[in-house]
């Protein structure tokens, strides 16, 4: 009876180990690979799925969105500049079948395939290229690891540089062209603010050509606002023409008692003034 007993509980055992080795569960972004006597049959899962023990064998492959860190990668540029990159690479399984029988781990096979691809898309940008033209490398770098990677059955969705490490001396000598750069411009808007302003006072100038008043106006408005301003002593020139009524002809004879005409001479002063000498007293007779 002893052995009957034991005899059942090693039956009951092997029922359930076999029933444990049959059975999978998958979760809903897995799916499983199985193989029958070494030959692929269908795709199954998720759910449950059973398996002939000894006979079928199963790989889970996920379905969800991989995050692959790509390491530093120590590039060289087009122009000979040496820096160091890292980039992130996004992907994820299609199709879980290729992606066992294709390839022995399409993980690591993909992060090698983004490493050297790194390297030789980044290898032919200048330096200019691939601080500013992130966007364009991104995509050129997503296209040529997705077409490696697709016989594998694995998209690559997307590509990002993260960081572009260059050495200390061609740091400042970047920081040394952006400040000439802005050197540039300002001594550009300088001439061209020069050249807008004196158009407009070449403008103002033939408006104010039409009528000289124009002129005295503006000269006395620029004494009210220097005044109300500032208390200072301001020298204003005085116009010709408010003097010009009061100067007399210098050039006419002088008669004297006899009726003579007598020319005034006069010499020339160093300042431009004229020195007229004083008439004689007329003669007795």
């Amino acid at each position: 009876m002893t052995t009957i007993l034991i005899s059942l509980c090693i039956v009951v055992l092997l029922l359930v180990t076999l029933v444990g080795m049959s059975i999978r569960v998958l979760r809903e972004y897995e799916r499983a690979v199985v193989f029958r006597l070494g030959r692929l049959i269908a795709l199954k899962g998720p759910g449950l799925v059973i398996l002939i023990p000894a006979i079928d064998r199963m790989e889970r492959v996920g379905l969800r969105t991989v995050t692959l860190k790509i390491p530093v990668q120590e590039v060289i540029t087009r122009d000979n500049v040496p820096a160091k990159v890292t980039a992130v690479t996004y992907f994820r399984v299609v199709d879980a079948d290729r992606a066992i029988v294709e390839v022995e781990d399409f993980l690591a096979a993909t992060s090698q395939i983004a490493q050297t691809t790194l390297r030789s898309i980044l290898g032919k940008a200048d330096l200019d290229a691939l601080l500013s033209e992130r966007e364009r490398l991104n995509e050129d770098l997503q296209k040529v690891i997705d077409q490696q990677t697709e016989p594998w059955g694995v998209k690559v969705t997307t590509v990002e540089i993260k960081d572009v490490e260059i050495p200390a001396n061609m740091q400042r000598a970047i920081a040394r062209q952006a400040e000439a750069e802005r050197e540039r411009r300002a001594k550009i808007i300088n001439a061209q603010a020069e050249f807008q302003a004196s158009a407009t006072l070449a403008d103002a100038a033939d408006v104010i050509s039409r009528n000289p008043t124009t002129l005295q106006l503006r000269y006395l408005q620029t004494l009210h606002a220097i005044g109300a301003e500032n208390n200072s002593t301001v020298v204003f020139p005085l116009p010709l023409d408010l003097v010009r009524p009061f100067l007399g002809n210098r050039g006419e004879d002088k008669q004297d008692e006899s009726g003579s005409a007598t020319p005034v001479t006069s010499e020339p002063r160093p300042n431009g003034l004229d020195i007229r000498p004083p008439l004689s007293p007329p003669i007795p007779r």
